[in-house]
């Protein structure tokens, strides 16, 4: 296959952080299929090692669609995202095993629906901790680094609900928000030092995580119907977008969000 040279990230290393399933693994397979070296990401070491095994084969598998990717390997970190010291041993270990780290996605989040009124105060502590306290500590401990080196690309994980809400999620569209502007803020500190950072925006992406609202006929009909594309995306809707900003080809763009939502937000 022939690709511009601009899109060529073979031979990168890259983190995944919350990559054991569901958007972070279909990133991460994306990664390795465009010939990275990968680290996947997460508090479970179990559920590492097993997402790692399935990505294990596919370059090899998929040799004729990536170039350079027979030859990506894949790894794993096991630590805590919102725990200060715990990202800053992970990092240092994953530099130490595996080598720099060329591009960071800040990926690990979670979801807790329920009315604004009844949310606790452990559960805003929690969604805070993991949606927006995770891609700062991680990002700040890979941007030391990768200021010393005088390049990278950081890509944080946003959400269409970074710009949009609907009832039951305020306080998961406020992480997305915060996300969104911690994105740009980074690109405002780290800009001068060679480092990219970007955000990816996802619409309603089908996943493990999001199947009862798939199966949720009227929730369903409301989603396609609201998105131009009129349908759910799909994990593999969101890879390309992630290799273009990851690679030379984004090398003059930054603070930016790329909405990949089927057209949602666009529309009334």
């Amino acid at each position: 296959m022939t690709t511009h040279p601009l899109f060529d990230i073979a031979g990168r290393t890259a983190l995944v952080t919350g990559s054991s399933r569901g958007i972070g693994h279909a990133l991460a397979r994306g990664l390795v299929e465009a010939g990275c070296t990968v680290v996947l990401n997460g508090r479970d070491p179990r559920a590492l090692e097993k997402a790692a095994a399935e990505l294990g084969g596919v370059g090899a598998d998929r040799a004729d669609r990536a170039a350079g990717a027979a030859g990506a390997r894949v790894y794993t970190a096991a630590f805590d995202v919102t725990d200060g010291p715990a990202v800053a041993a992970g990092i240092a270990d994953v530099e130490e095993r595996v080598g720099p780290i060329d591009i960071l996605v800040n990926n690990a989040g979670m979801q807790n629906r329920a009315p604004l009124l009844e949310f606790t105060d452990d559960a805003w502590r929690q969604i805070l901790d993991t949606n927006l306290t995770s891609a700062f500590l991680v990002g700040r401990e890979a941007a030391r680094r990768m200021t010393a080196r005088g390049h990278g690309k950081i890509v944080n994980i946003c959400s269409l609900q970074s710009e949009v809400v609907r009832p039951g999620i305020a306080p998961y569209a406020a992480t997305k928000g915060a996300l969104k502007m911690l994105t740009k803020g980074m690109c405002a500190d780290w800009g001068r030092y060679g480092i990219q950072v970007n955000g990816l925006g996802p619409g309603y992406i089908e996943t493990e995580l999001t199947r009862p609202l798939v199966e949720d006929a009227e929730f369903s009909a409301w989603v396609r119907g609201r998105t131009p594309a009129g349908r759910w995306g799909r994990t593999e809707d969101l890879i390309g977008a992630l290799l273009y900003l990851a690679s030379p080809a984004a090398d003059f763009v930054s603070g930016q969000v790329l909405y990949v939502d089927g057209g949602m937000t666009s529309v009334l």
